[in-house]
């Protein structure tokens, strides 16, 4: 199956060089160009893209705005989109996540490392670059006081209908391990551990990996460690 990748970046040069990198590959192809939020939106409905690069910053409806209506489009709850960003370290990750993002990657980023990126996020998983550590997320979400009253009552209240397995894999998704990491740690199959995570999706109403990262945050199921 080809990845429908859809670029969204102000820079006519940076748009122009993703689209060469991404045609090279036989498993993917770029259905569009979008130089703001609101156009990056509307292309991702009308060329049913699967896969949505990002840019932060651009001029009128910005990356962080088109990613909340993405996200919020049942029409498109299909597509997956990774920011891209010039600081990995920045406030503007941890409002991404929430908004809906899959994932980030840095604009320094390696070649390989962003078509890699297409396919992680096509294939559902939580993306975060190579040069940024497992307890990123973790770090990012713990930028506020802390506090109690800063999680999300309601996500507490829905993980009531996770059995004591599915927490148990949701805190390893948390750490950011992978599918045979968390098996290898709590002794079960590969296949066993996706099972858990598809169900944890779907009651929690999770996106893909990424969104259940924040919400077992925001929940108060893990807490951050503050360094």
């Amino acid at each position: 199956m080809t990845i429908r990748v859809l670029l969204a970046d102000d820079q006519a040069l940076l748009r122009s060089a993703f689209r060469v990198l991404v045609d090279s590959e036989p498993d993917m192809e770029v259905v569009g160009e979008a130089s703001d939020g609101a156009e990056a939106v509307r292309l991702a409905k009308a060329e049913r893209a699967d896969v949505v690069l990002m840019d932060i910053r651009m001029p009128g409806t910005d990356g962080l705005a088109a990613t909340r209506m993405i996200s919020a489009d049942p029409s498109l709850a299909h597509v997956r989109v990774v920011i891209l960003t010039t600081f990995e370290v920045d406030d503007y990750v941890v409002q991404s996540l929430r908004a809906g993002a899959s994932g980030f990657l840095g604009k320094g980023s390696e070649p390989e490392e962003l078509l890699s990126a297409i396919r992680v996020a096509a294939g559902g998983e939580a993306l975060l670059s190579p040069a940024a550590t497992k307890g990123l997320i973790a770090r990012f979400l713990a930028q506020g006081d802390g506090a109690d009253d800063d999680r999300d009552p309601a996500r507490a209240e829905r993980l009531d209908a996770l059995t004591v397995r599915e927490r148990e894999v949701l805190v390893q998704v948390a750490g950011g391990h992978s599918n045979d990491e968390i098996a290898e740690r709590l002794e079960v199959s590969p296949l066993t551990v996706k099972t858990h995570v598809n169900r944890a999706m779907s009651k929690l109403g999770a996106r893909d990996r990424a969104q259940l990262v924040v919400i077992a945050y925001e929940s108060g199921l893990v807490r951050p460690r503050v360094e």
